[in-house]
């Protein structure tokens, strides 16, 4: 029968891998209401955005991308439409003001009360929450069936931040850093391998900040990792994103030492001046970040180091900017993410005099050239090595499969068609690999 159809939900995600997250918990808590996802709002009965601050006129996007759907809540007036995340938090209660389309509106703290948000929906009502409650999301949702599994799969092990960078909303979207229980982690880090996960990376807004209370006392990082390295069928660990100050004398060793563990590292830095650095309340300057990267070394030569940098910062002059491309020199990154600065309201940057856009504009470009060389020749560094890789998903040629290898590179490989490994690749294996070639953004290899 028609009425007993399941209900059909949209979830579109942005910003980091921490909303990906969080949007696979927010479909686990709609489907006990009976939504099950689909791909397209076309078809949907429910519609969540899952929104991130982060990014230049992130809030301007959301009403943009609301306001696409207008004909869709036209055509089928019983269509739900809310807004999660981060841009839900900052602006509450003036996104219902602003688009009458919006049937709710939930902060990423409160997810796991959706579905009582739905029924008061289907009430009449027009929820906003916004708290900071005080009970466990991931606990209340504990008992509910795990959305679809791929052989890598995140897991949040801690929530906001300390810091206050000048820059920078998270603090005040996601609140003070708080850091699960490590019992309630491992055991969700078991639950997803027995349903096939191979490789976990463990997520939060300061991820090497995280100190679970649990057995024992007081756990650190890397005595989370040394736990989850005792799981049975779990291959690789991984962790992001973390701030350099918190990178601890045992977090450095595990790096060495932990064999799932993966050899890439994303340790942000911003600017390599430290005036702007000082400007920015990062609190470590230039060279205490260099020798930082030196000892990370000492401890495992082979990692791959990733970082953000943010150009045109308030008051950023030439010398400053020529500080960080020294820096950047003096490094060597795999990859990186640049962004040219964009006032964020209510943060101590915002009241700060503007480099000139032009200015800013060309600096980005010289700072993502010599970040695009430094890529390539990692790339072109990894031809002829062996490297691990998780295969994820088909190519696009037959035979072909992609997968990632140790250092978070993707990479195809075809199945040869002769031979002990004829046809051999399958999702979720983990393979040697030997690269043969690259690609602009990618490897190629050939089975072991």
């Amino acid at each position: 029968m028609a009425d007993m159809d399941p209900k059909k939900l949209f979830i579109r995600t942005y910003g980091c891998q921490m909303n990906v997250y969080d949007s696979e918990r927010m479909a686990e808590a709609m489907g006990s209401k009976g939504y099950v996802e689909v791909g397209s709002p076309e078809e949907a009965d429910m519609i969540l955005l899952n929104t991130c601050h982060i990014r230049e006129k992130a809030a301007e996007k959301v009403y943009s991308e609301l306001g696409r759907f207008k004909d869709l809540k036209d055509a089928k007036p019983d269509l739900k439409i809310g807004v999660a995340g981060c841009v839900a938090q900052a602006e509450g209660e003036e996104i219902m003001r602003r688009q009458p389309l919006v049937d709710l509106v939930v902060g990423p703290q409160t997810y796991h009360r959706l579905p009582d948000m739905v029924a008061a929906v289907e009430a009449g009502e027009r929820p906003v929450d916004t708290d900071f409650p005080v009970e466990d999301k991931f606990e209340v949702l504990k008992n509910r069936p795990l959305a679809r599994r791929a052989p890598a799969a995140f897991l949040t092990v801690q929530e906001g931040c300390d810091k206050f960078c000048a820059f920078c909303v998270v603090p005040y979207t996601r609140g003070a850093e708080v850091s699960r229980p490590p019992e309630r982690i491992l055991r969700e880090a078991q639950e997803l391998v027995e349903r096939g996960v191979r490789e976990i990376t463990l997520l939060g807004q300061n991820v090497n900040a995280y100190h679970g209370q649990g057995d024992g006392g007081d756990w650190t990082l890397a005595r989370l990792i040394w736990a989850l390295n005792d799981i049975d069928g779990l291959e690789r660990i991984r962790f992001t994103t973390s701030h350099p100050n918190d990178m601890s004398d045992d977090l450095i060793a595990a790096h060495g030492e932990c064999a799932k563990l993966m050899p890439y590292l994303h340790l942000p830095v911003q600017s390599g001046s430290d005036r702007i650095l000082k400007r920015m309340n990062r609190k470590h300057t230039a060279e205490e970040y260099l020798r930082l990267i030196d000892r990370i070394r000492a401890a495992r030569p082979d990692i791959m180091l990733s970082g953000d940098f943010i150009v045109g910062f308030p008051e950023e002059t030439d010398q400053d900017f020529e500080d960080t491309l020294s820096l950047i020199r003096a490094v060597g990154y795999g990859s990186a993410f640049s962004f040219k600065y964009s006032s964020r309201p209510g943060t101590p940057a915002a009241e700060r005099p503007l480099v000139d856009d032009v200015v800013a504009d060309e600096r980005l470009q010289r700072l993502q050239a010599l970040l695009n060389d430094q890529a390539a020749a990692a790339l072109e560094g990894m031809v002829g090595r062996e490297v691990g890789v998780l295969f994820e998903k088909s190519g696009r040629l037959p035979g072909q499969m992609v997968g990632k290898s140790d250092y978070l590179h993707a990479v195809h490989v075809s199945a040869p068609d002769s031979g002990p490994n004829a046809g051999d690749i399958a999702v979720g294996d983990l393979r040697r690999v030997r690269i043969t070639a690259r690609a602009p953004n990618s490897l190629a290899g050939e089975l072991i």
